[in-house]
């Protein structure tokens, strides 16, 4: 008899452009995932990536509103500069031109502690985007620098790269020795988890030695169920915002907006750790990390029955 599992399938792979899953390919503690998180950033910035650090940032806040999320991907080169990666899984913009500009702002000022010079190595703020962050633009990779109104670049500290996965949808389909790496690489983070593409993206994996080694990683991750647990609980705050959002707009409830939405999530955050209990999954702890519950919230579930 089959264990009951938040996992579709025995085969089925997380979603590269769910936050949490994206950044538990990339920092499994393994050679596969290290490579490809090398590979990755190689591609986005162009320039050979040799080793690479990574280094502690915030935990999710609060599972419940993923607006408050920190499942960012903090990377140190070897030569000093510093890389905050970011998947933004949600399908619009909501002014995120400012917040990266914010992002990378900080990971500058926390590399120049006091006392130190101001020749400081470069700071990076790659954000892979699931929503189109300009449509006048065709290009799926867009690099931010601080210029003067004539383009003579300043110094070069401050970088924010939007990587637009929109942008590469149109090339499904296309042979993949067409492809640039770039591209490959945005549609297996576009479409690794749809097995109605699998035999195409299959093909496109095994062209690239760097997306091969994400596949890997992304097969690893996906055995552990708390995974999916936590990309569950990810998608059901997301779809539970937008409706509750939605519904608020429509009958003019924008009083009620904050309070309804504190309440949807957390009816939704404890039927979740209801159905993991039932299910005997993982104890107290983990499942007051993946649903943003206290371990007593969770213990006193329990006990309810």
């Amino acid at each position: 008899m089959r264990k009951e599992t938040f996992r579709p399938s025995p085969t089925a792979l997380l979603n590269p452009r769910c936050d949490a899953s994206f950044k538990a390919m990339f920092t499994l503690d393994t050679e596969e995932s290290n490579a490809a998180l090398k590979d990755f950033i190689s591609t986005i910035l162009d320039r050979p990536v040799e080793t690479v650090q990574l280094m502690p940032n915030e935990p999710a806040v609060d599972v419940l509103d993923e607006s408050q999320m920190s499942f960012d991907v903090s990377v140190k080169f070897n030569d000093g500069e510093m890389v905050d990666i970011e998947m933004q899984s949600r399908l619009q913009n909501y002014d995120y031109a400012a917040r990266a500009e914010i992002q990378v702002a900080r990971l500058l000022a926390s590399m120049n502690k006091k006392g130190d010079n101001w020749n400081t190595s470069a700071a990076f703020q790659i954000s892979v985007l699931n929503f189109e962050f300009d449509k006048d633009d065709d290009s799926a990779l867009s690099w931010y620098s601080m210029r003067r109104k004539d383009g003579e670049k300043l110094s070069g500290r401050l970088n924010v790269v939007f990587f637009d996965l929109v942008k590469v949808h149109a090339l499904l389909g296309k042979p993949v020795e067409e492809l640039s790496k770039l591209e490959k690489w945005g549609l297996f983070l576009s479409y690794a988890d749809d097995e109605r593409y699998s035999q195409y993206i299959d093909g496109l994996i095994k062209s690239e030695e760097g997306i091969m080694n994400a596949k890997s990683s992304l097969c690893t991750v996906s055995q552990d169920e708390i995974n999916w647990v936590r990309q569950n609980s990810i998608f059901i705050a997301q779809r539970d915002r937008n409706t509750i959002m939605q519904n608020a707009v429509k009958q003019g409830l924008e009083q009620g907006l904050k309070q309804g939405l504190e309440q949807g999530l957390r009816q939704k955050a404890v039927e979740v750790a209801k159905k993991m209990l039932s299910m005997n999954i993982c104890d107290a702890e983990k499942i007051a990390e993946a649903t943003g519950l206290s371990v007593a919230e969770v213990e006193s579930i329990a006990e309810q029955g």
